[in-house]
């Protein structure tokens, strides 16, 4: 069915899909999503307005905003008045369509930055380079804290084991990684080489095994025989084609489930990321060698991935479709290290949009961008301003990441400014951690925009600062070259860390030398 859904004056709209779109969506704004065939990052059939109007549906839909109007291609999407302001519709559409599920996530990803190993090795980790990289933070000045072995720690896709060419004691690896004070955390995809012997084995179970898995794992095609592999479906990924486990089907849960306990129990693994598992991957047109043999969406495949992964309290997902509601950690989308596109610009707006669909436990990208093809342009060299920059904006998330090496790509000054960013991360854990147990009960964004708590006021399109609950207020530096910057100050009375106050309702030019981050405390 065909809706059309016309914006009032001066509304503004967040929800869809967080990628890298920028809300909120206005009467200027040109937007075209298809949640049939694509969504990226955290995706949720809702847009919710700061008049408290709600668009919903319990399906997928495809969207263009063009001209203040809302086209839209779906079924049963509805429009409704919510409230007067953007906190009344959330919470009441959060009510209505995706409750808070209350359960707790472990206080370790909040209460210092992470460490990730993708920037620095990408597919080719190895133990020592493990060893030393995580050393390495703790030799300059950064706390122990989560640890990512990110893509690479294993052979073919699907072993889930340590390829024990690059990993010879893995084991030792992770005791010594706790021993520094780490918790320790596999990257894992819900895909399978179709060759090579663990295929084979899977398949061909051996003696003592149930043979009824065999018949069992794996998406299938359509119209082949039920027997061994000939009918398992290829899809196609970002690293080649592989066989694809259907999560919701109860062996292939066990299966991998299985795989995983093994790594918790025989090395000690905390935890893992999850990654991959997207609707688009599921789609049959991604399917080389048929059409998947199953009555389950898309959609219902990448939901599946999801939920299997929270029964690991250590876990982080990137692409989630309709998961508001379900206390998870999750990350933005891979960044760029540019100021512009899908850069830093993008780390701001697209938390508050994740928020706004119901994912308050939100992790930027990496500092300094985690799209790895840049590292490997010609000429390429890290932006010293922007990897500050990034880190000090990072500093204020509910969570903060790291895989780029700040002591091989900065100067010692800023190293110092990068090292004090991540202190002030650790240093406000106890305002994070209240609020992280709040939202956990009450499915609130952490991270919210100024319109959020101090509705018409004219704060609907700031883009570059953000609260921290109600008490907390952010104003990162964005842009290169900018020393200084217009803070808008919403309602009360706010301090900085040198002890200057600020009115509400006001909106001062402050000096923003680069190693400085200006954030506020709400004192009455």
């Amino acid at each position: 069915m065909q809706y059309r859904f016309e914006m009032l004056e001066n509304e503004y709209w967040w929800g869809g899909t967080v990628g890298s779109d920028a809300c909120p969506l206005t009467a200027a704004s040109e937007y075209h999503q298809d949640f049939y065939h694509r969504c990226s990052n955290q995706t949720m059939p809702l847009f919710l307005s700061n008049m408290g109007r709600c668009i919903w549906s319990d399906h997928p839909f495809k969207v263009d905003v063009v001209n203040g109007v809302f086209e839209m291609e779906g079924e049963e999407i509805t429009l409704e008045t919510l409230g007067s302001n953007l906190r009344e519709a959330y919470q009441e559409a959060q009510k209505r369509h995706f409750p808070c599920d209350g359960r707790m996530l472990p206080e370790a990803f909040f209460t210092t930055a992470q460490y990730n190993t993708w920037m620095e090795f990408t597919y080719y980790p190895t133990q020592q380079g493990v060893l030393d990289f995580a050393q390495g933070w703790l030799d300059h000045g950064y706390p122990p804290g989560i640890f990512i072995i990110d893509e690479g720690w294993h052979g073919r896709y699907g072993v889930w084991e340590f390829d024990p060419a690059r990993f010879p004691d893995p084991k030792g690896m992770v005791d010594k990684l706790h021993e520094m004070g780490f918790k320790v955390l596999l990257w894992v995809v819900p895909y399978v080489c179709a060759d090579g012997p663990d295929f084979v084995r899977s398949l061909r179970p051996l003696k003592g095994t149930d043979p009824e898995m065999a018949k069992n794992l794996y998406l299938r095609v359509k119209g082949k025989e039920n027997y061994e592999d000939n009918n398992v479906a290829l899809i196609h990924w970002w690293n080649g084609y592989s066989a694809a486990l259907n999560l919701a089907n109860p062996w292939d849960a066990k299966f991998l489930d299985d795989k995983l306990q093994h790594l918790i129990k025989d090395y000690g693994v905390d935890g893992f990321k999850f990654d991959g598992g997207t609707p688009h991957d599921y789609h049959n047109d991604n399917v080389a060698n048929g059409e998947f043999d199953t009555t389950m969406t898309a959609h219902d495949l990448n939901q599946a991935w999801n939920e299997f992964g929270r029964r690991y309290p250590y876990h982080e997902y990137k692409d989630t479709y309709k998961g508001g509601g379900k206390n998870c950690i999750q990350r933005l989308r891979d960044k760029h290290p540019t100021w512009d596109g899908p850069g830093i610009n993008m780390l701001i707006p697209c938390a508050l949009t994740c928020g706004l669909v119901g994912h308050p436990f939100v992790c930027p990208d990496m500092v300094g961008g985690g799209e790895w093809s840049f590292r490997f342009l010609p000429g390429f060299e890290m932006d010293e301003e922007l990897f500050v920059r990034m880190a000090q904006c990072s500093a204020m998330f509910p969570m903060m990441q790291f895989s780029w090496s700040p002591w091989t790509c900065l100067n010692e000054e800023n190293q110092q400014a990068v090292v004090e960013a991540a202190k002030l991360h650790q240093d406000l854990a106890n305002d994070i951690l209240e609020l992280v147990h709040e939202s956990e009960k009450t499915g609130e964004p952490i991270m919210r925009t100024l319109e959020y708590n101090d509705p018409h006021k004219g704060y609907a399109g700031i883009v570059d600062e953000f609260m921290l609950g109600e008490k907390l207020l952010a104003a990162p530096v964005v842009t290169k070259g900018t020393f200084e910057r217009k803070v808008v100050f919403p309602d009360g009375r706010w301090q900085d860390a040198d002890g200057n106050v600020y009115e509400g309702g006001t909106a001062p030019v402050l000096a923003a030398p680069l190693n400085k981050l200006l954030w506020f405390r709400k004192i009455d």
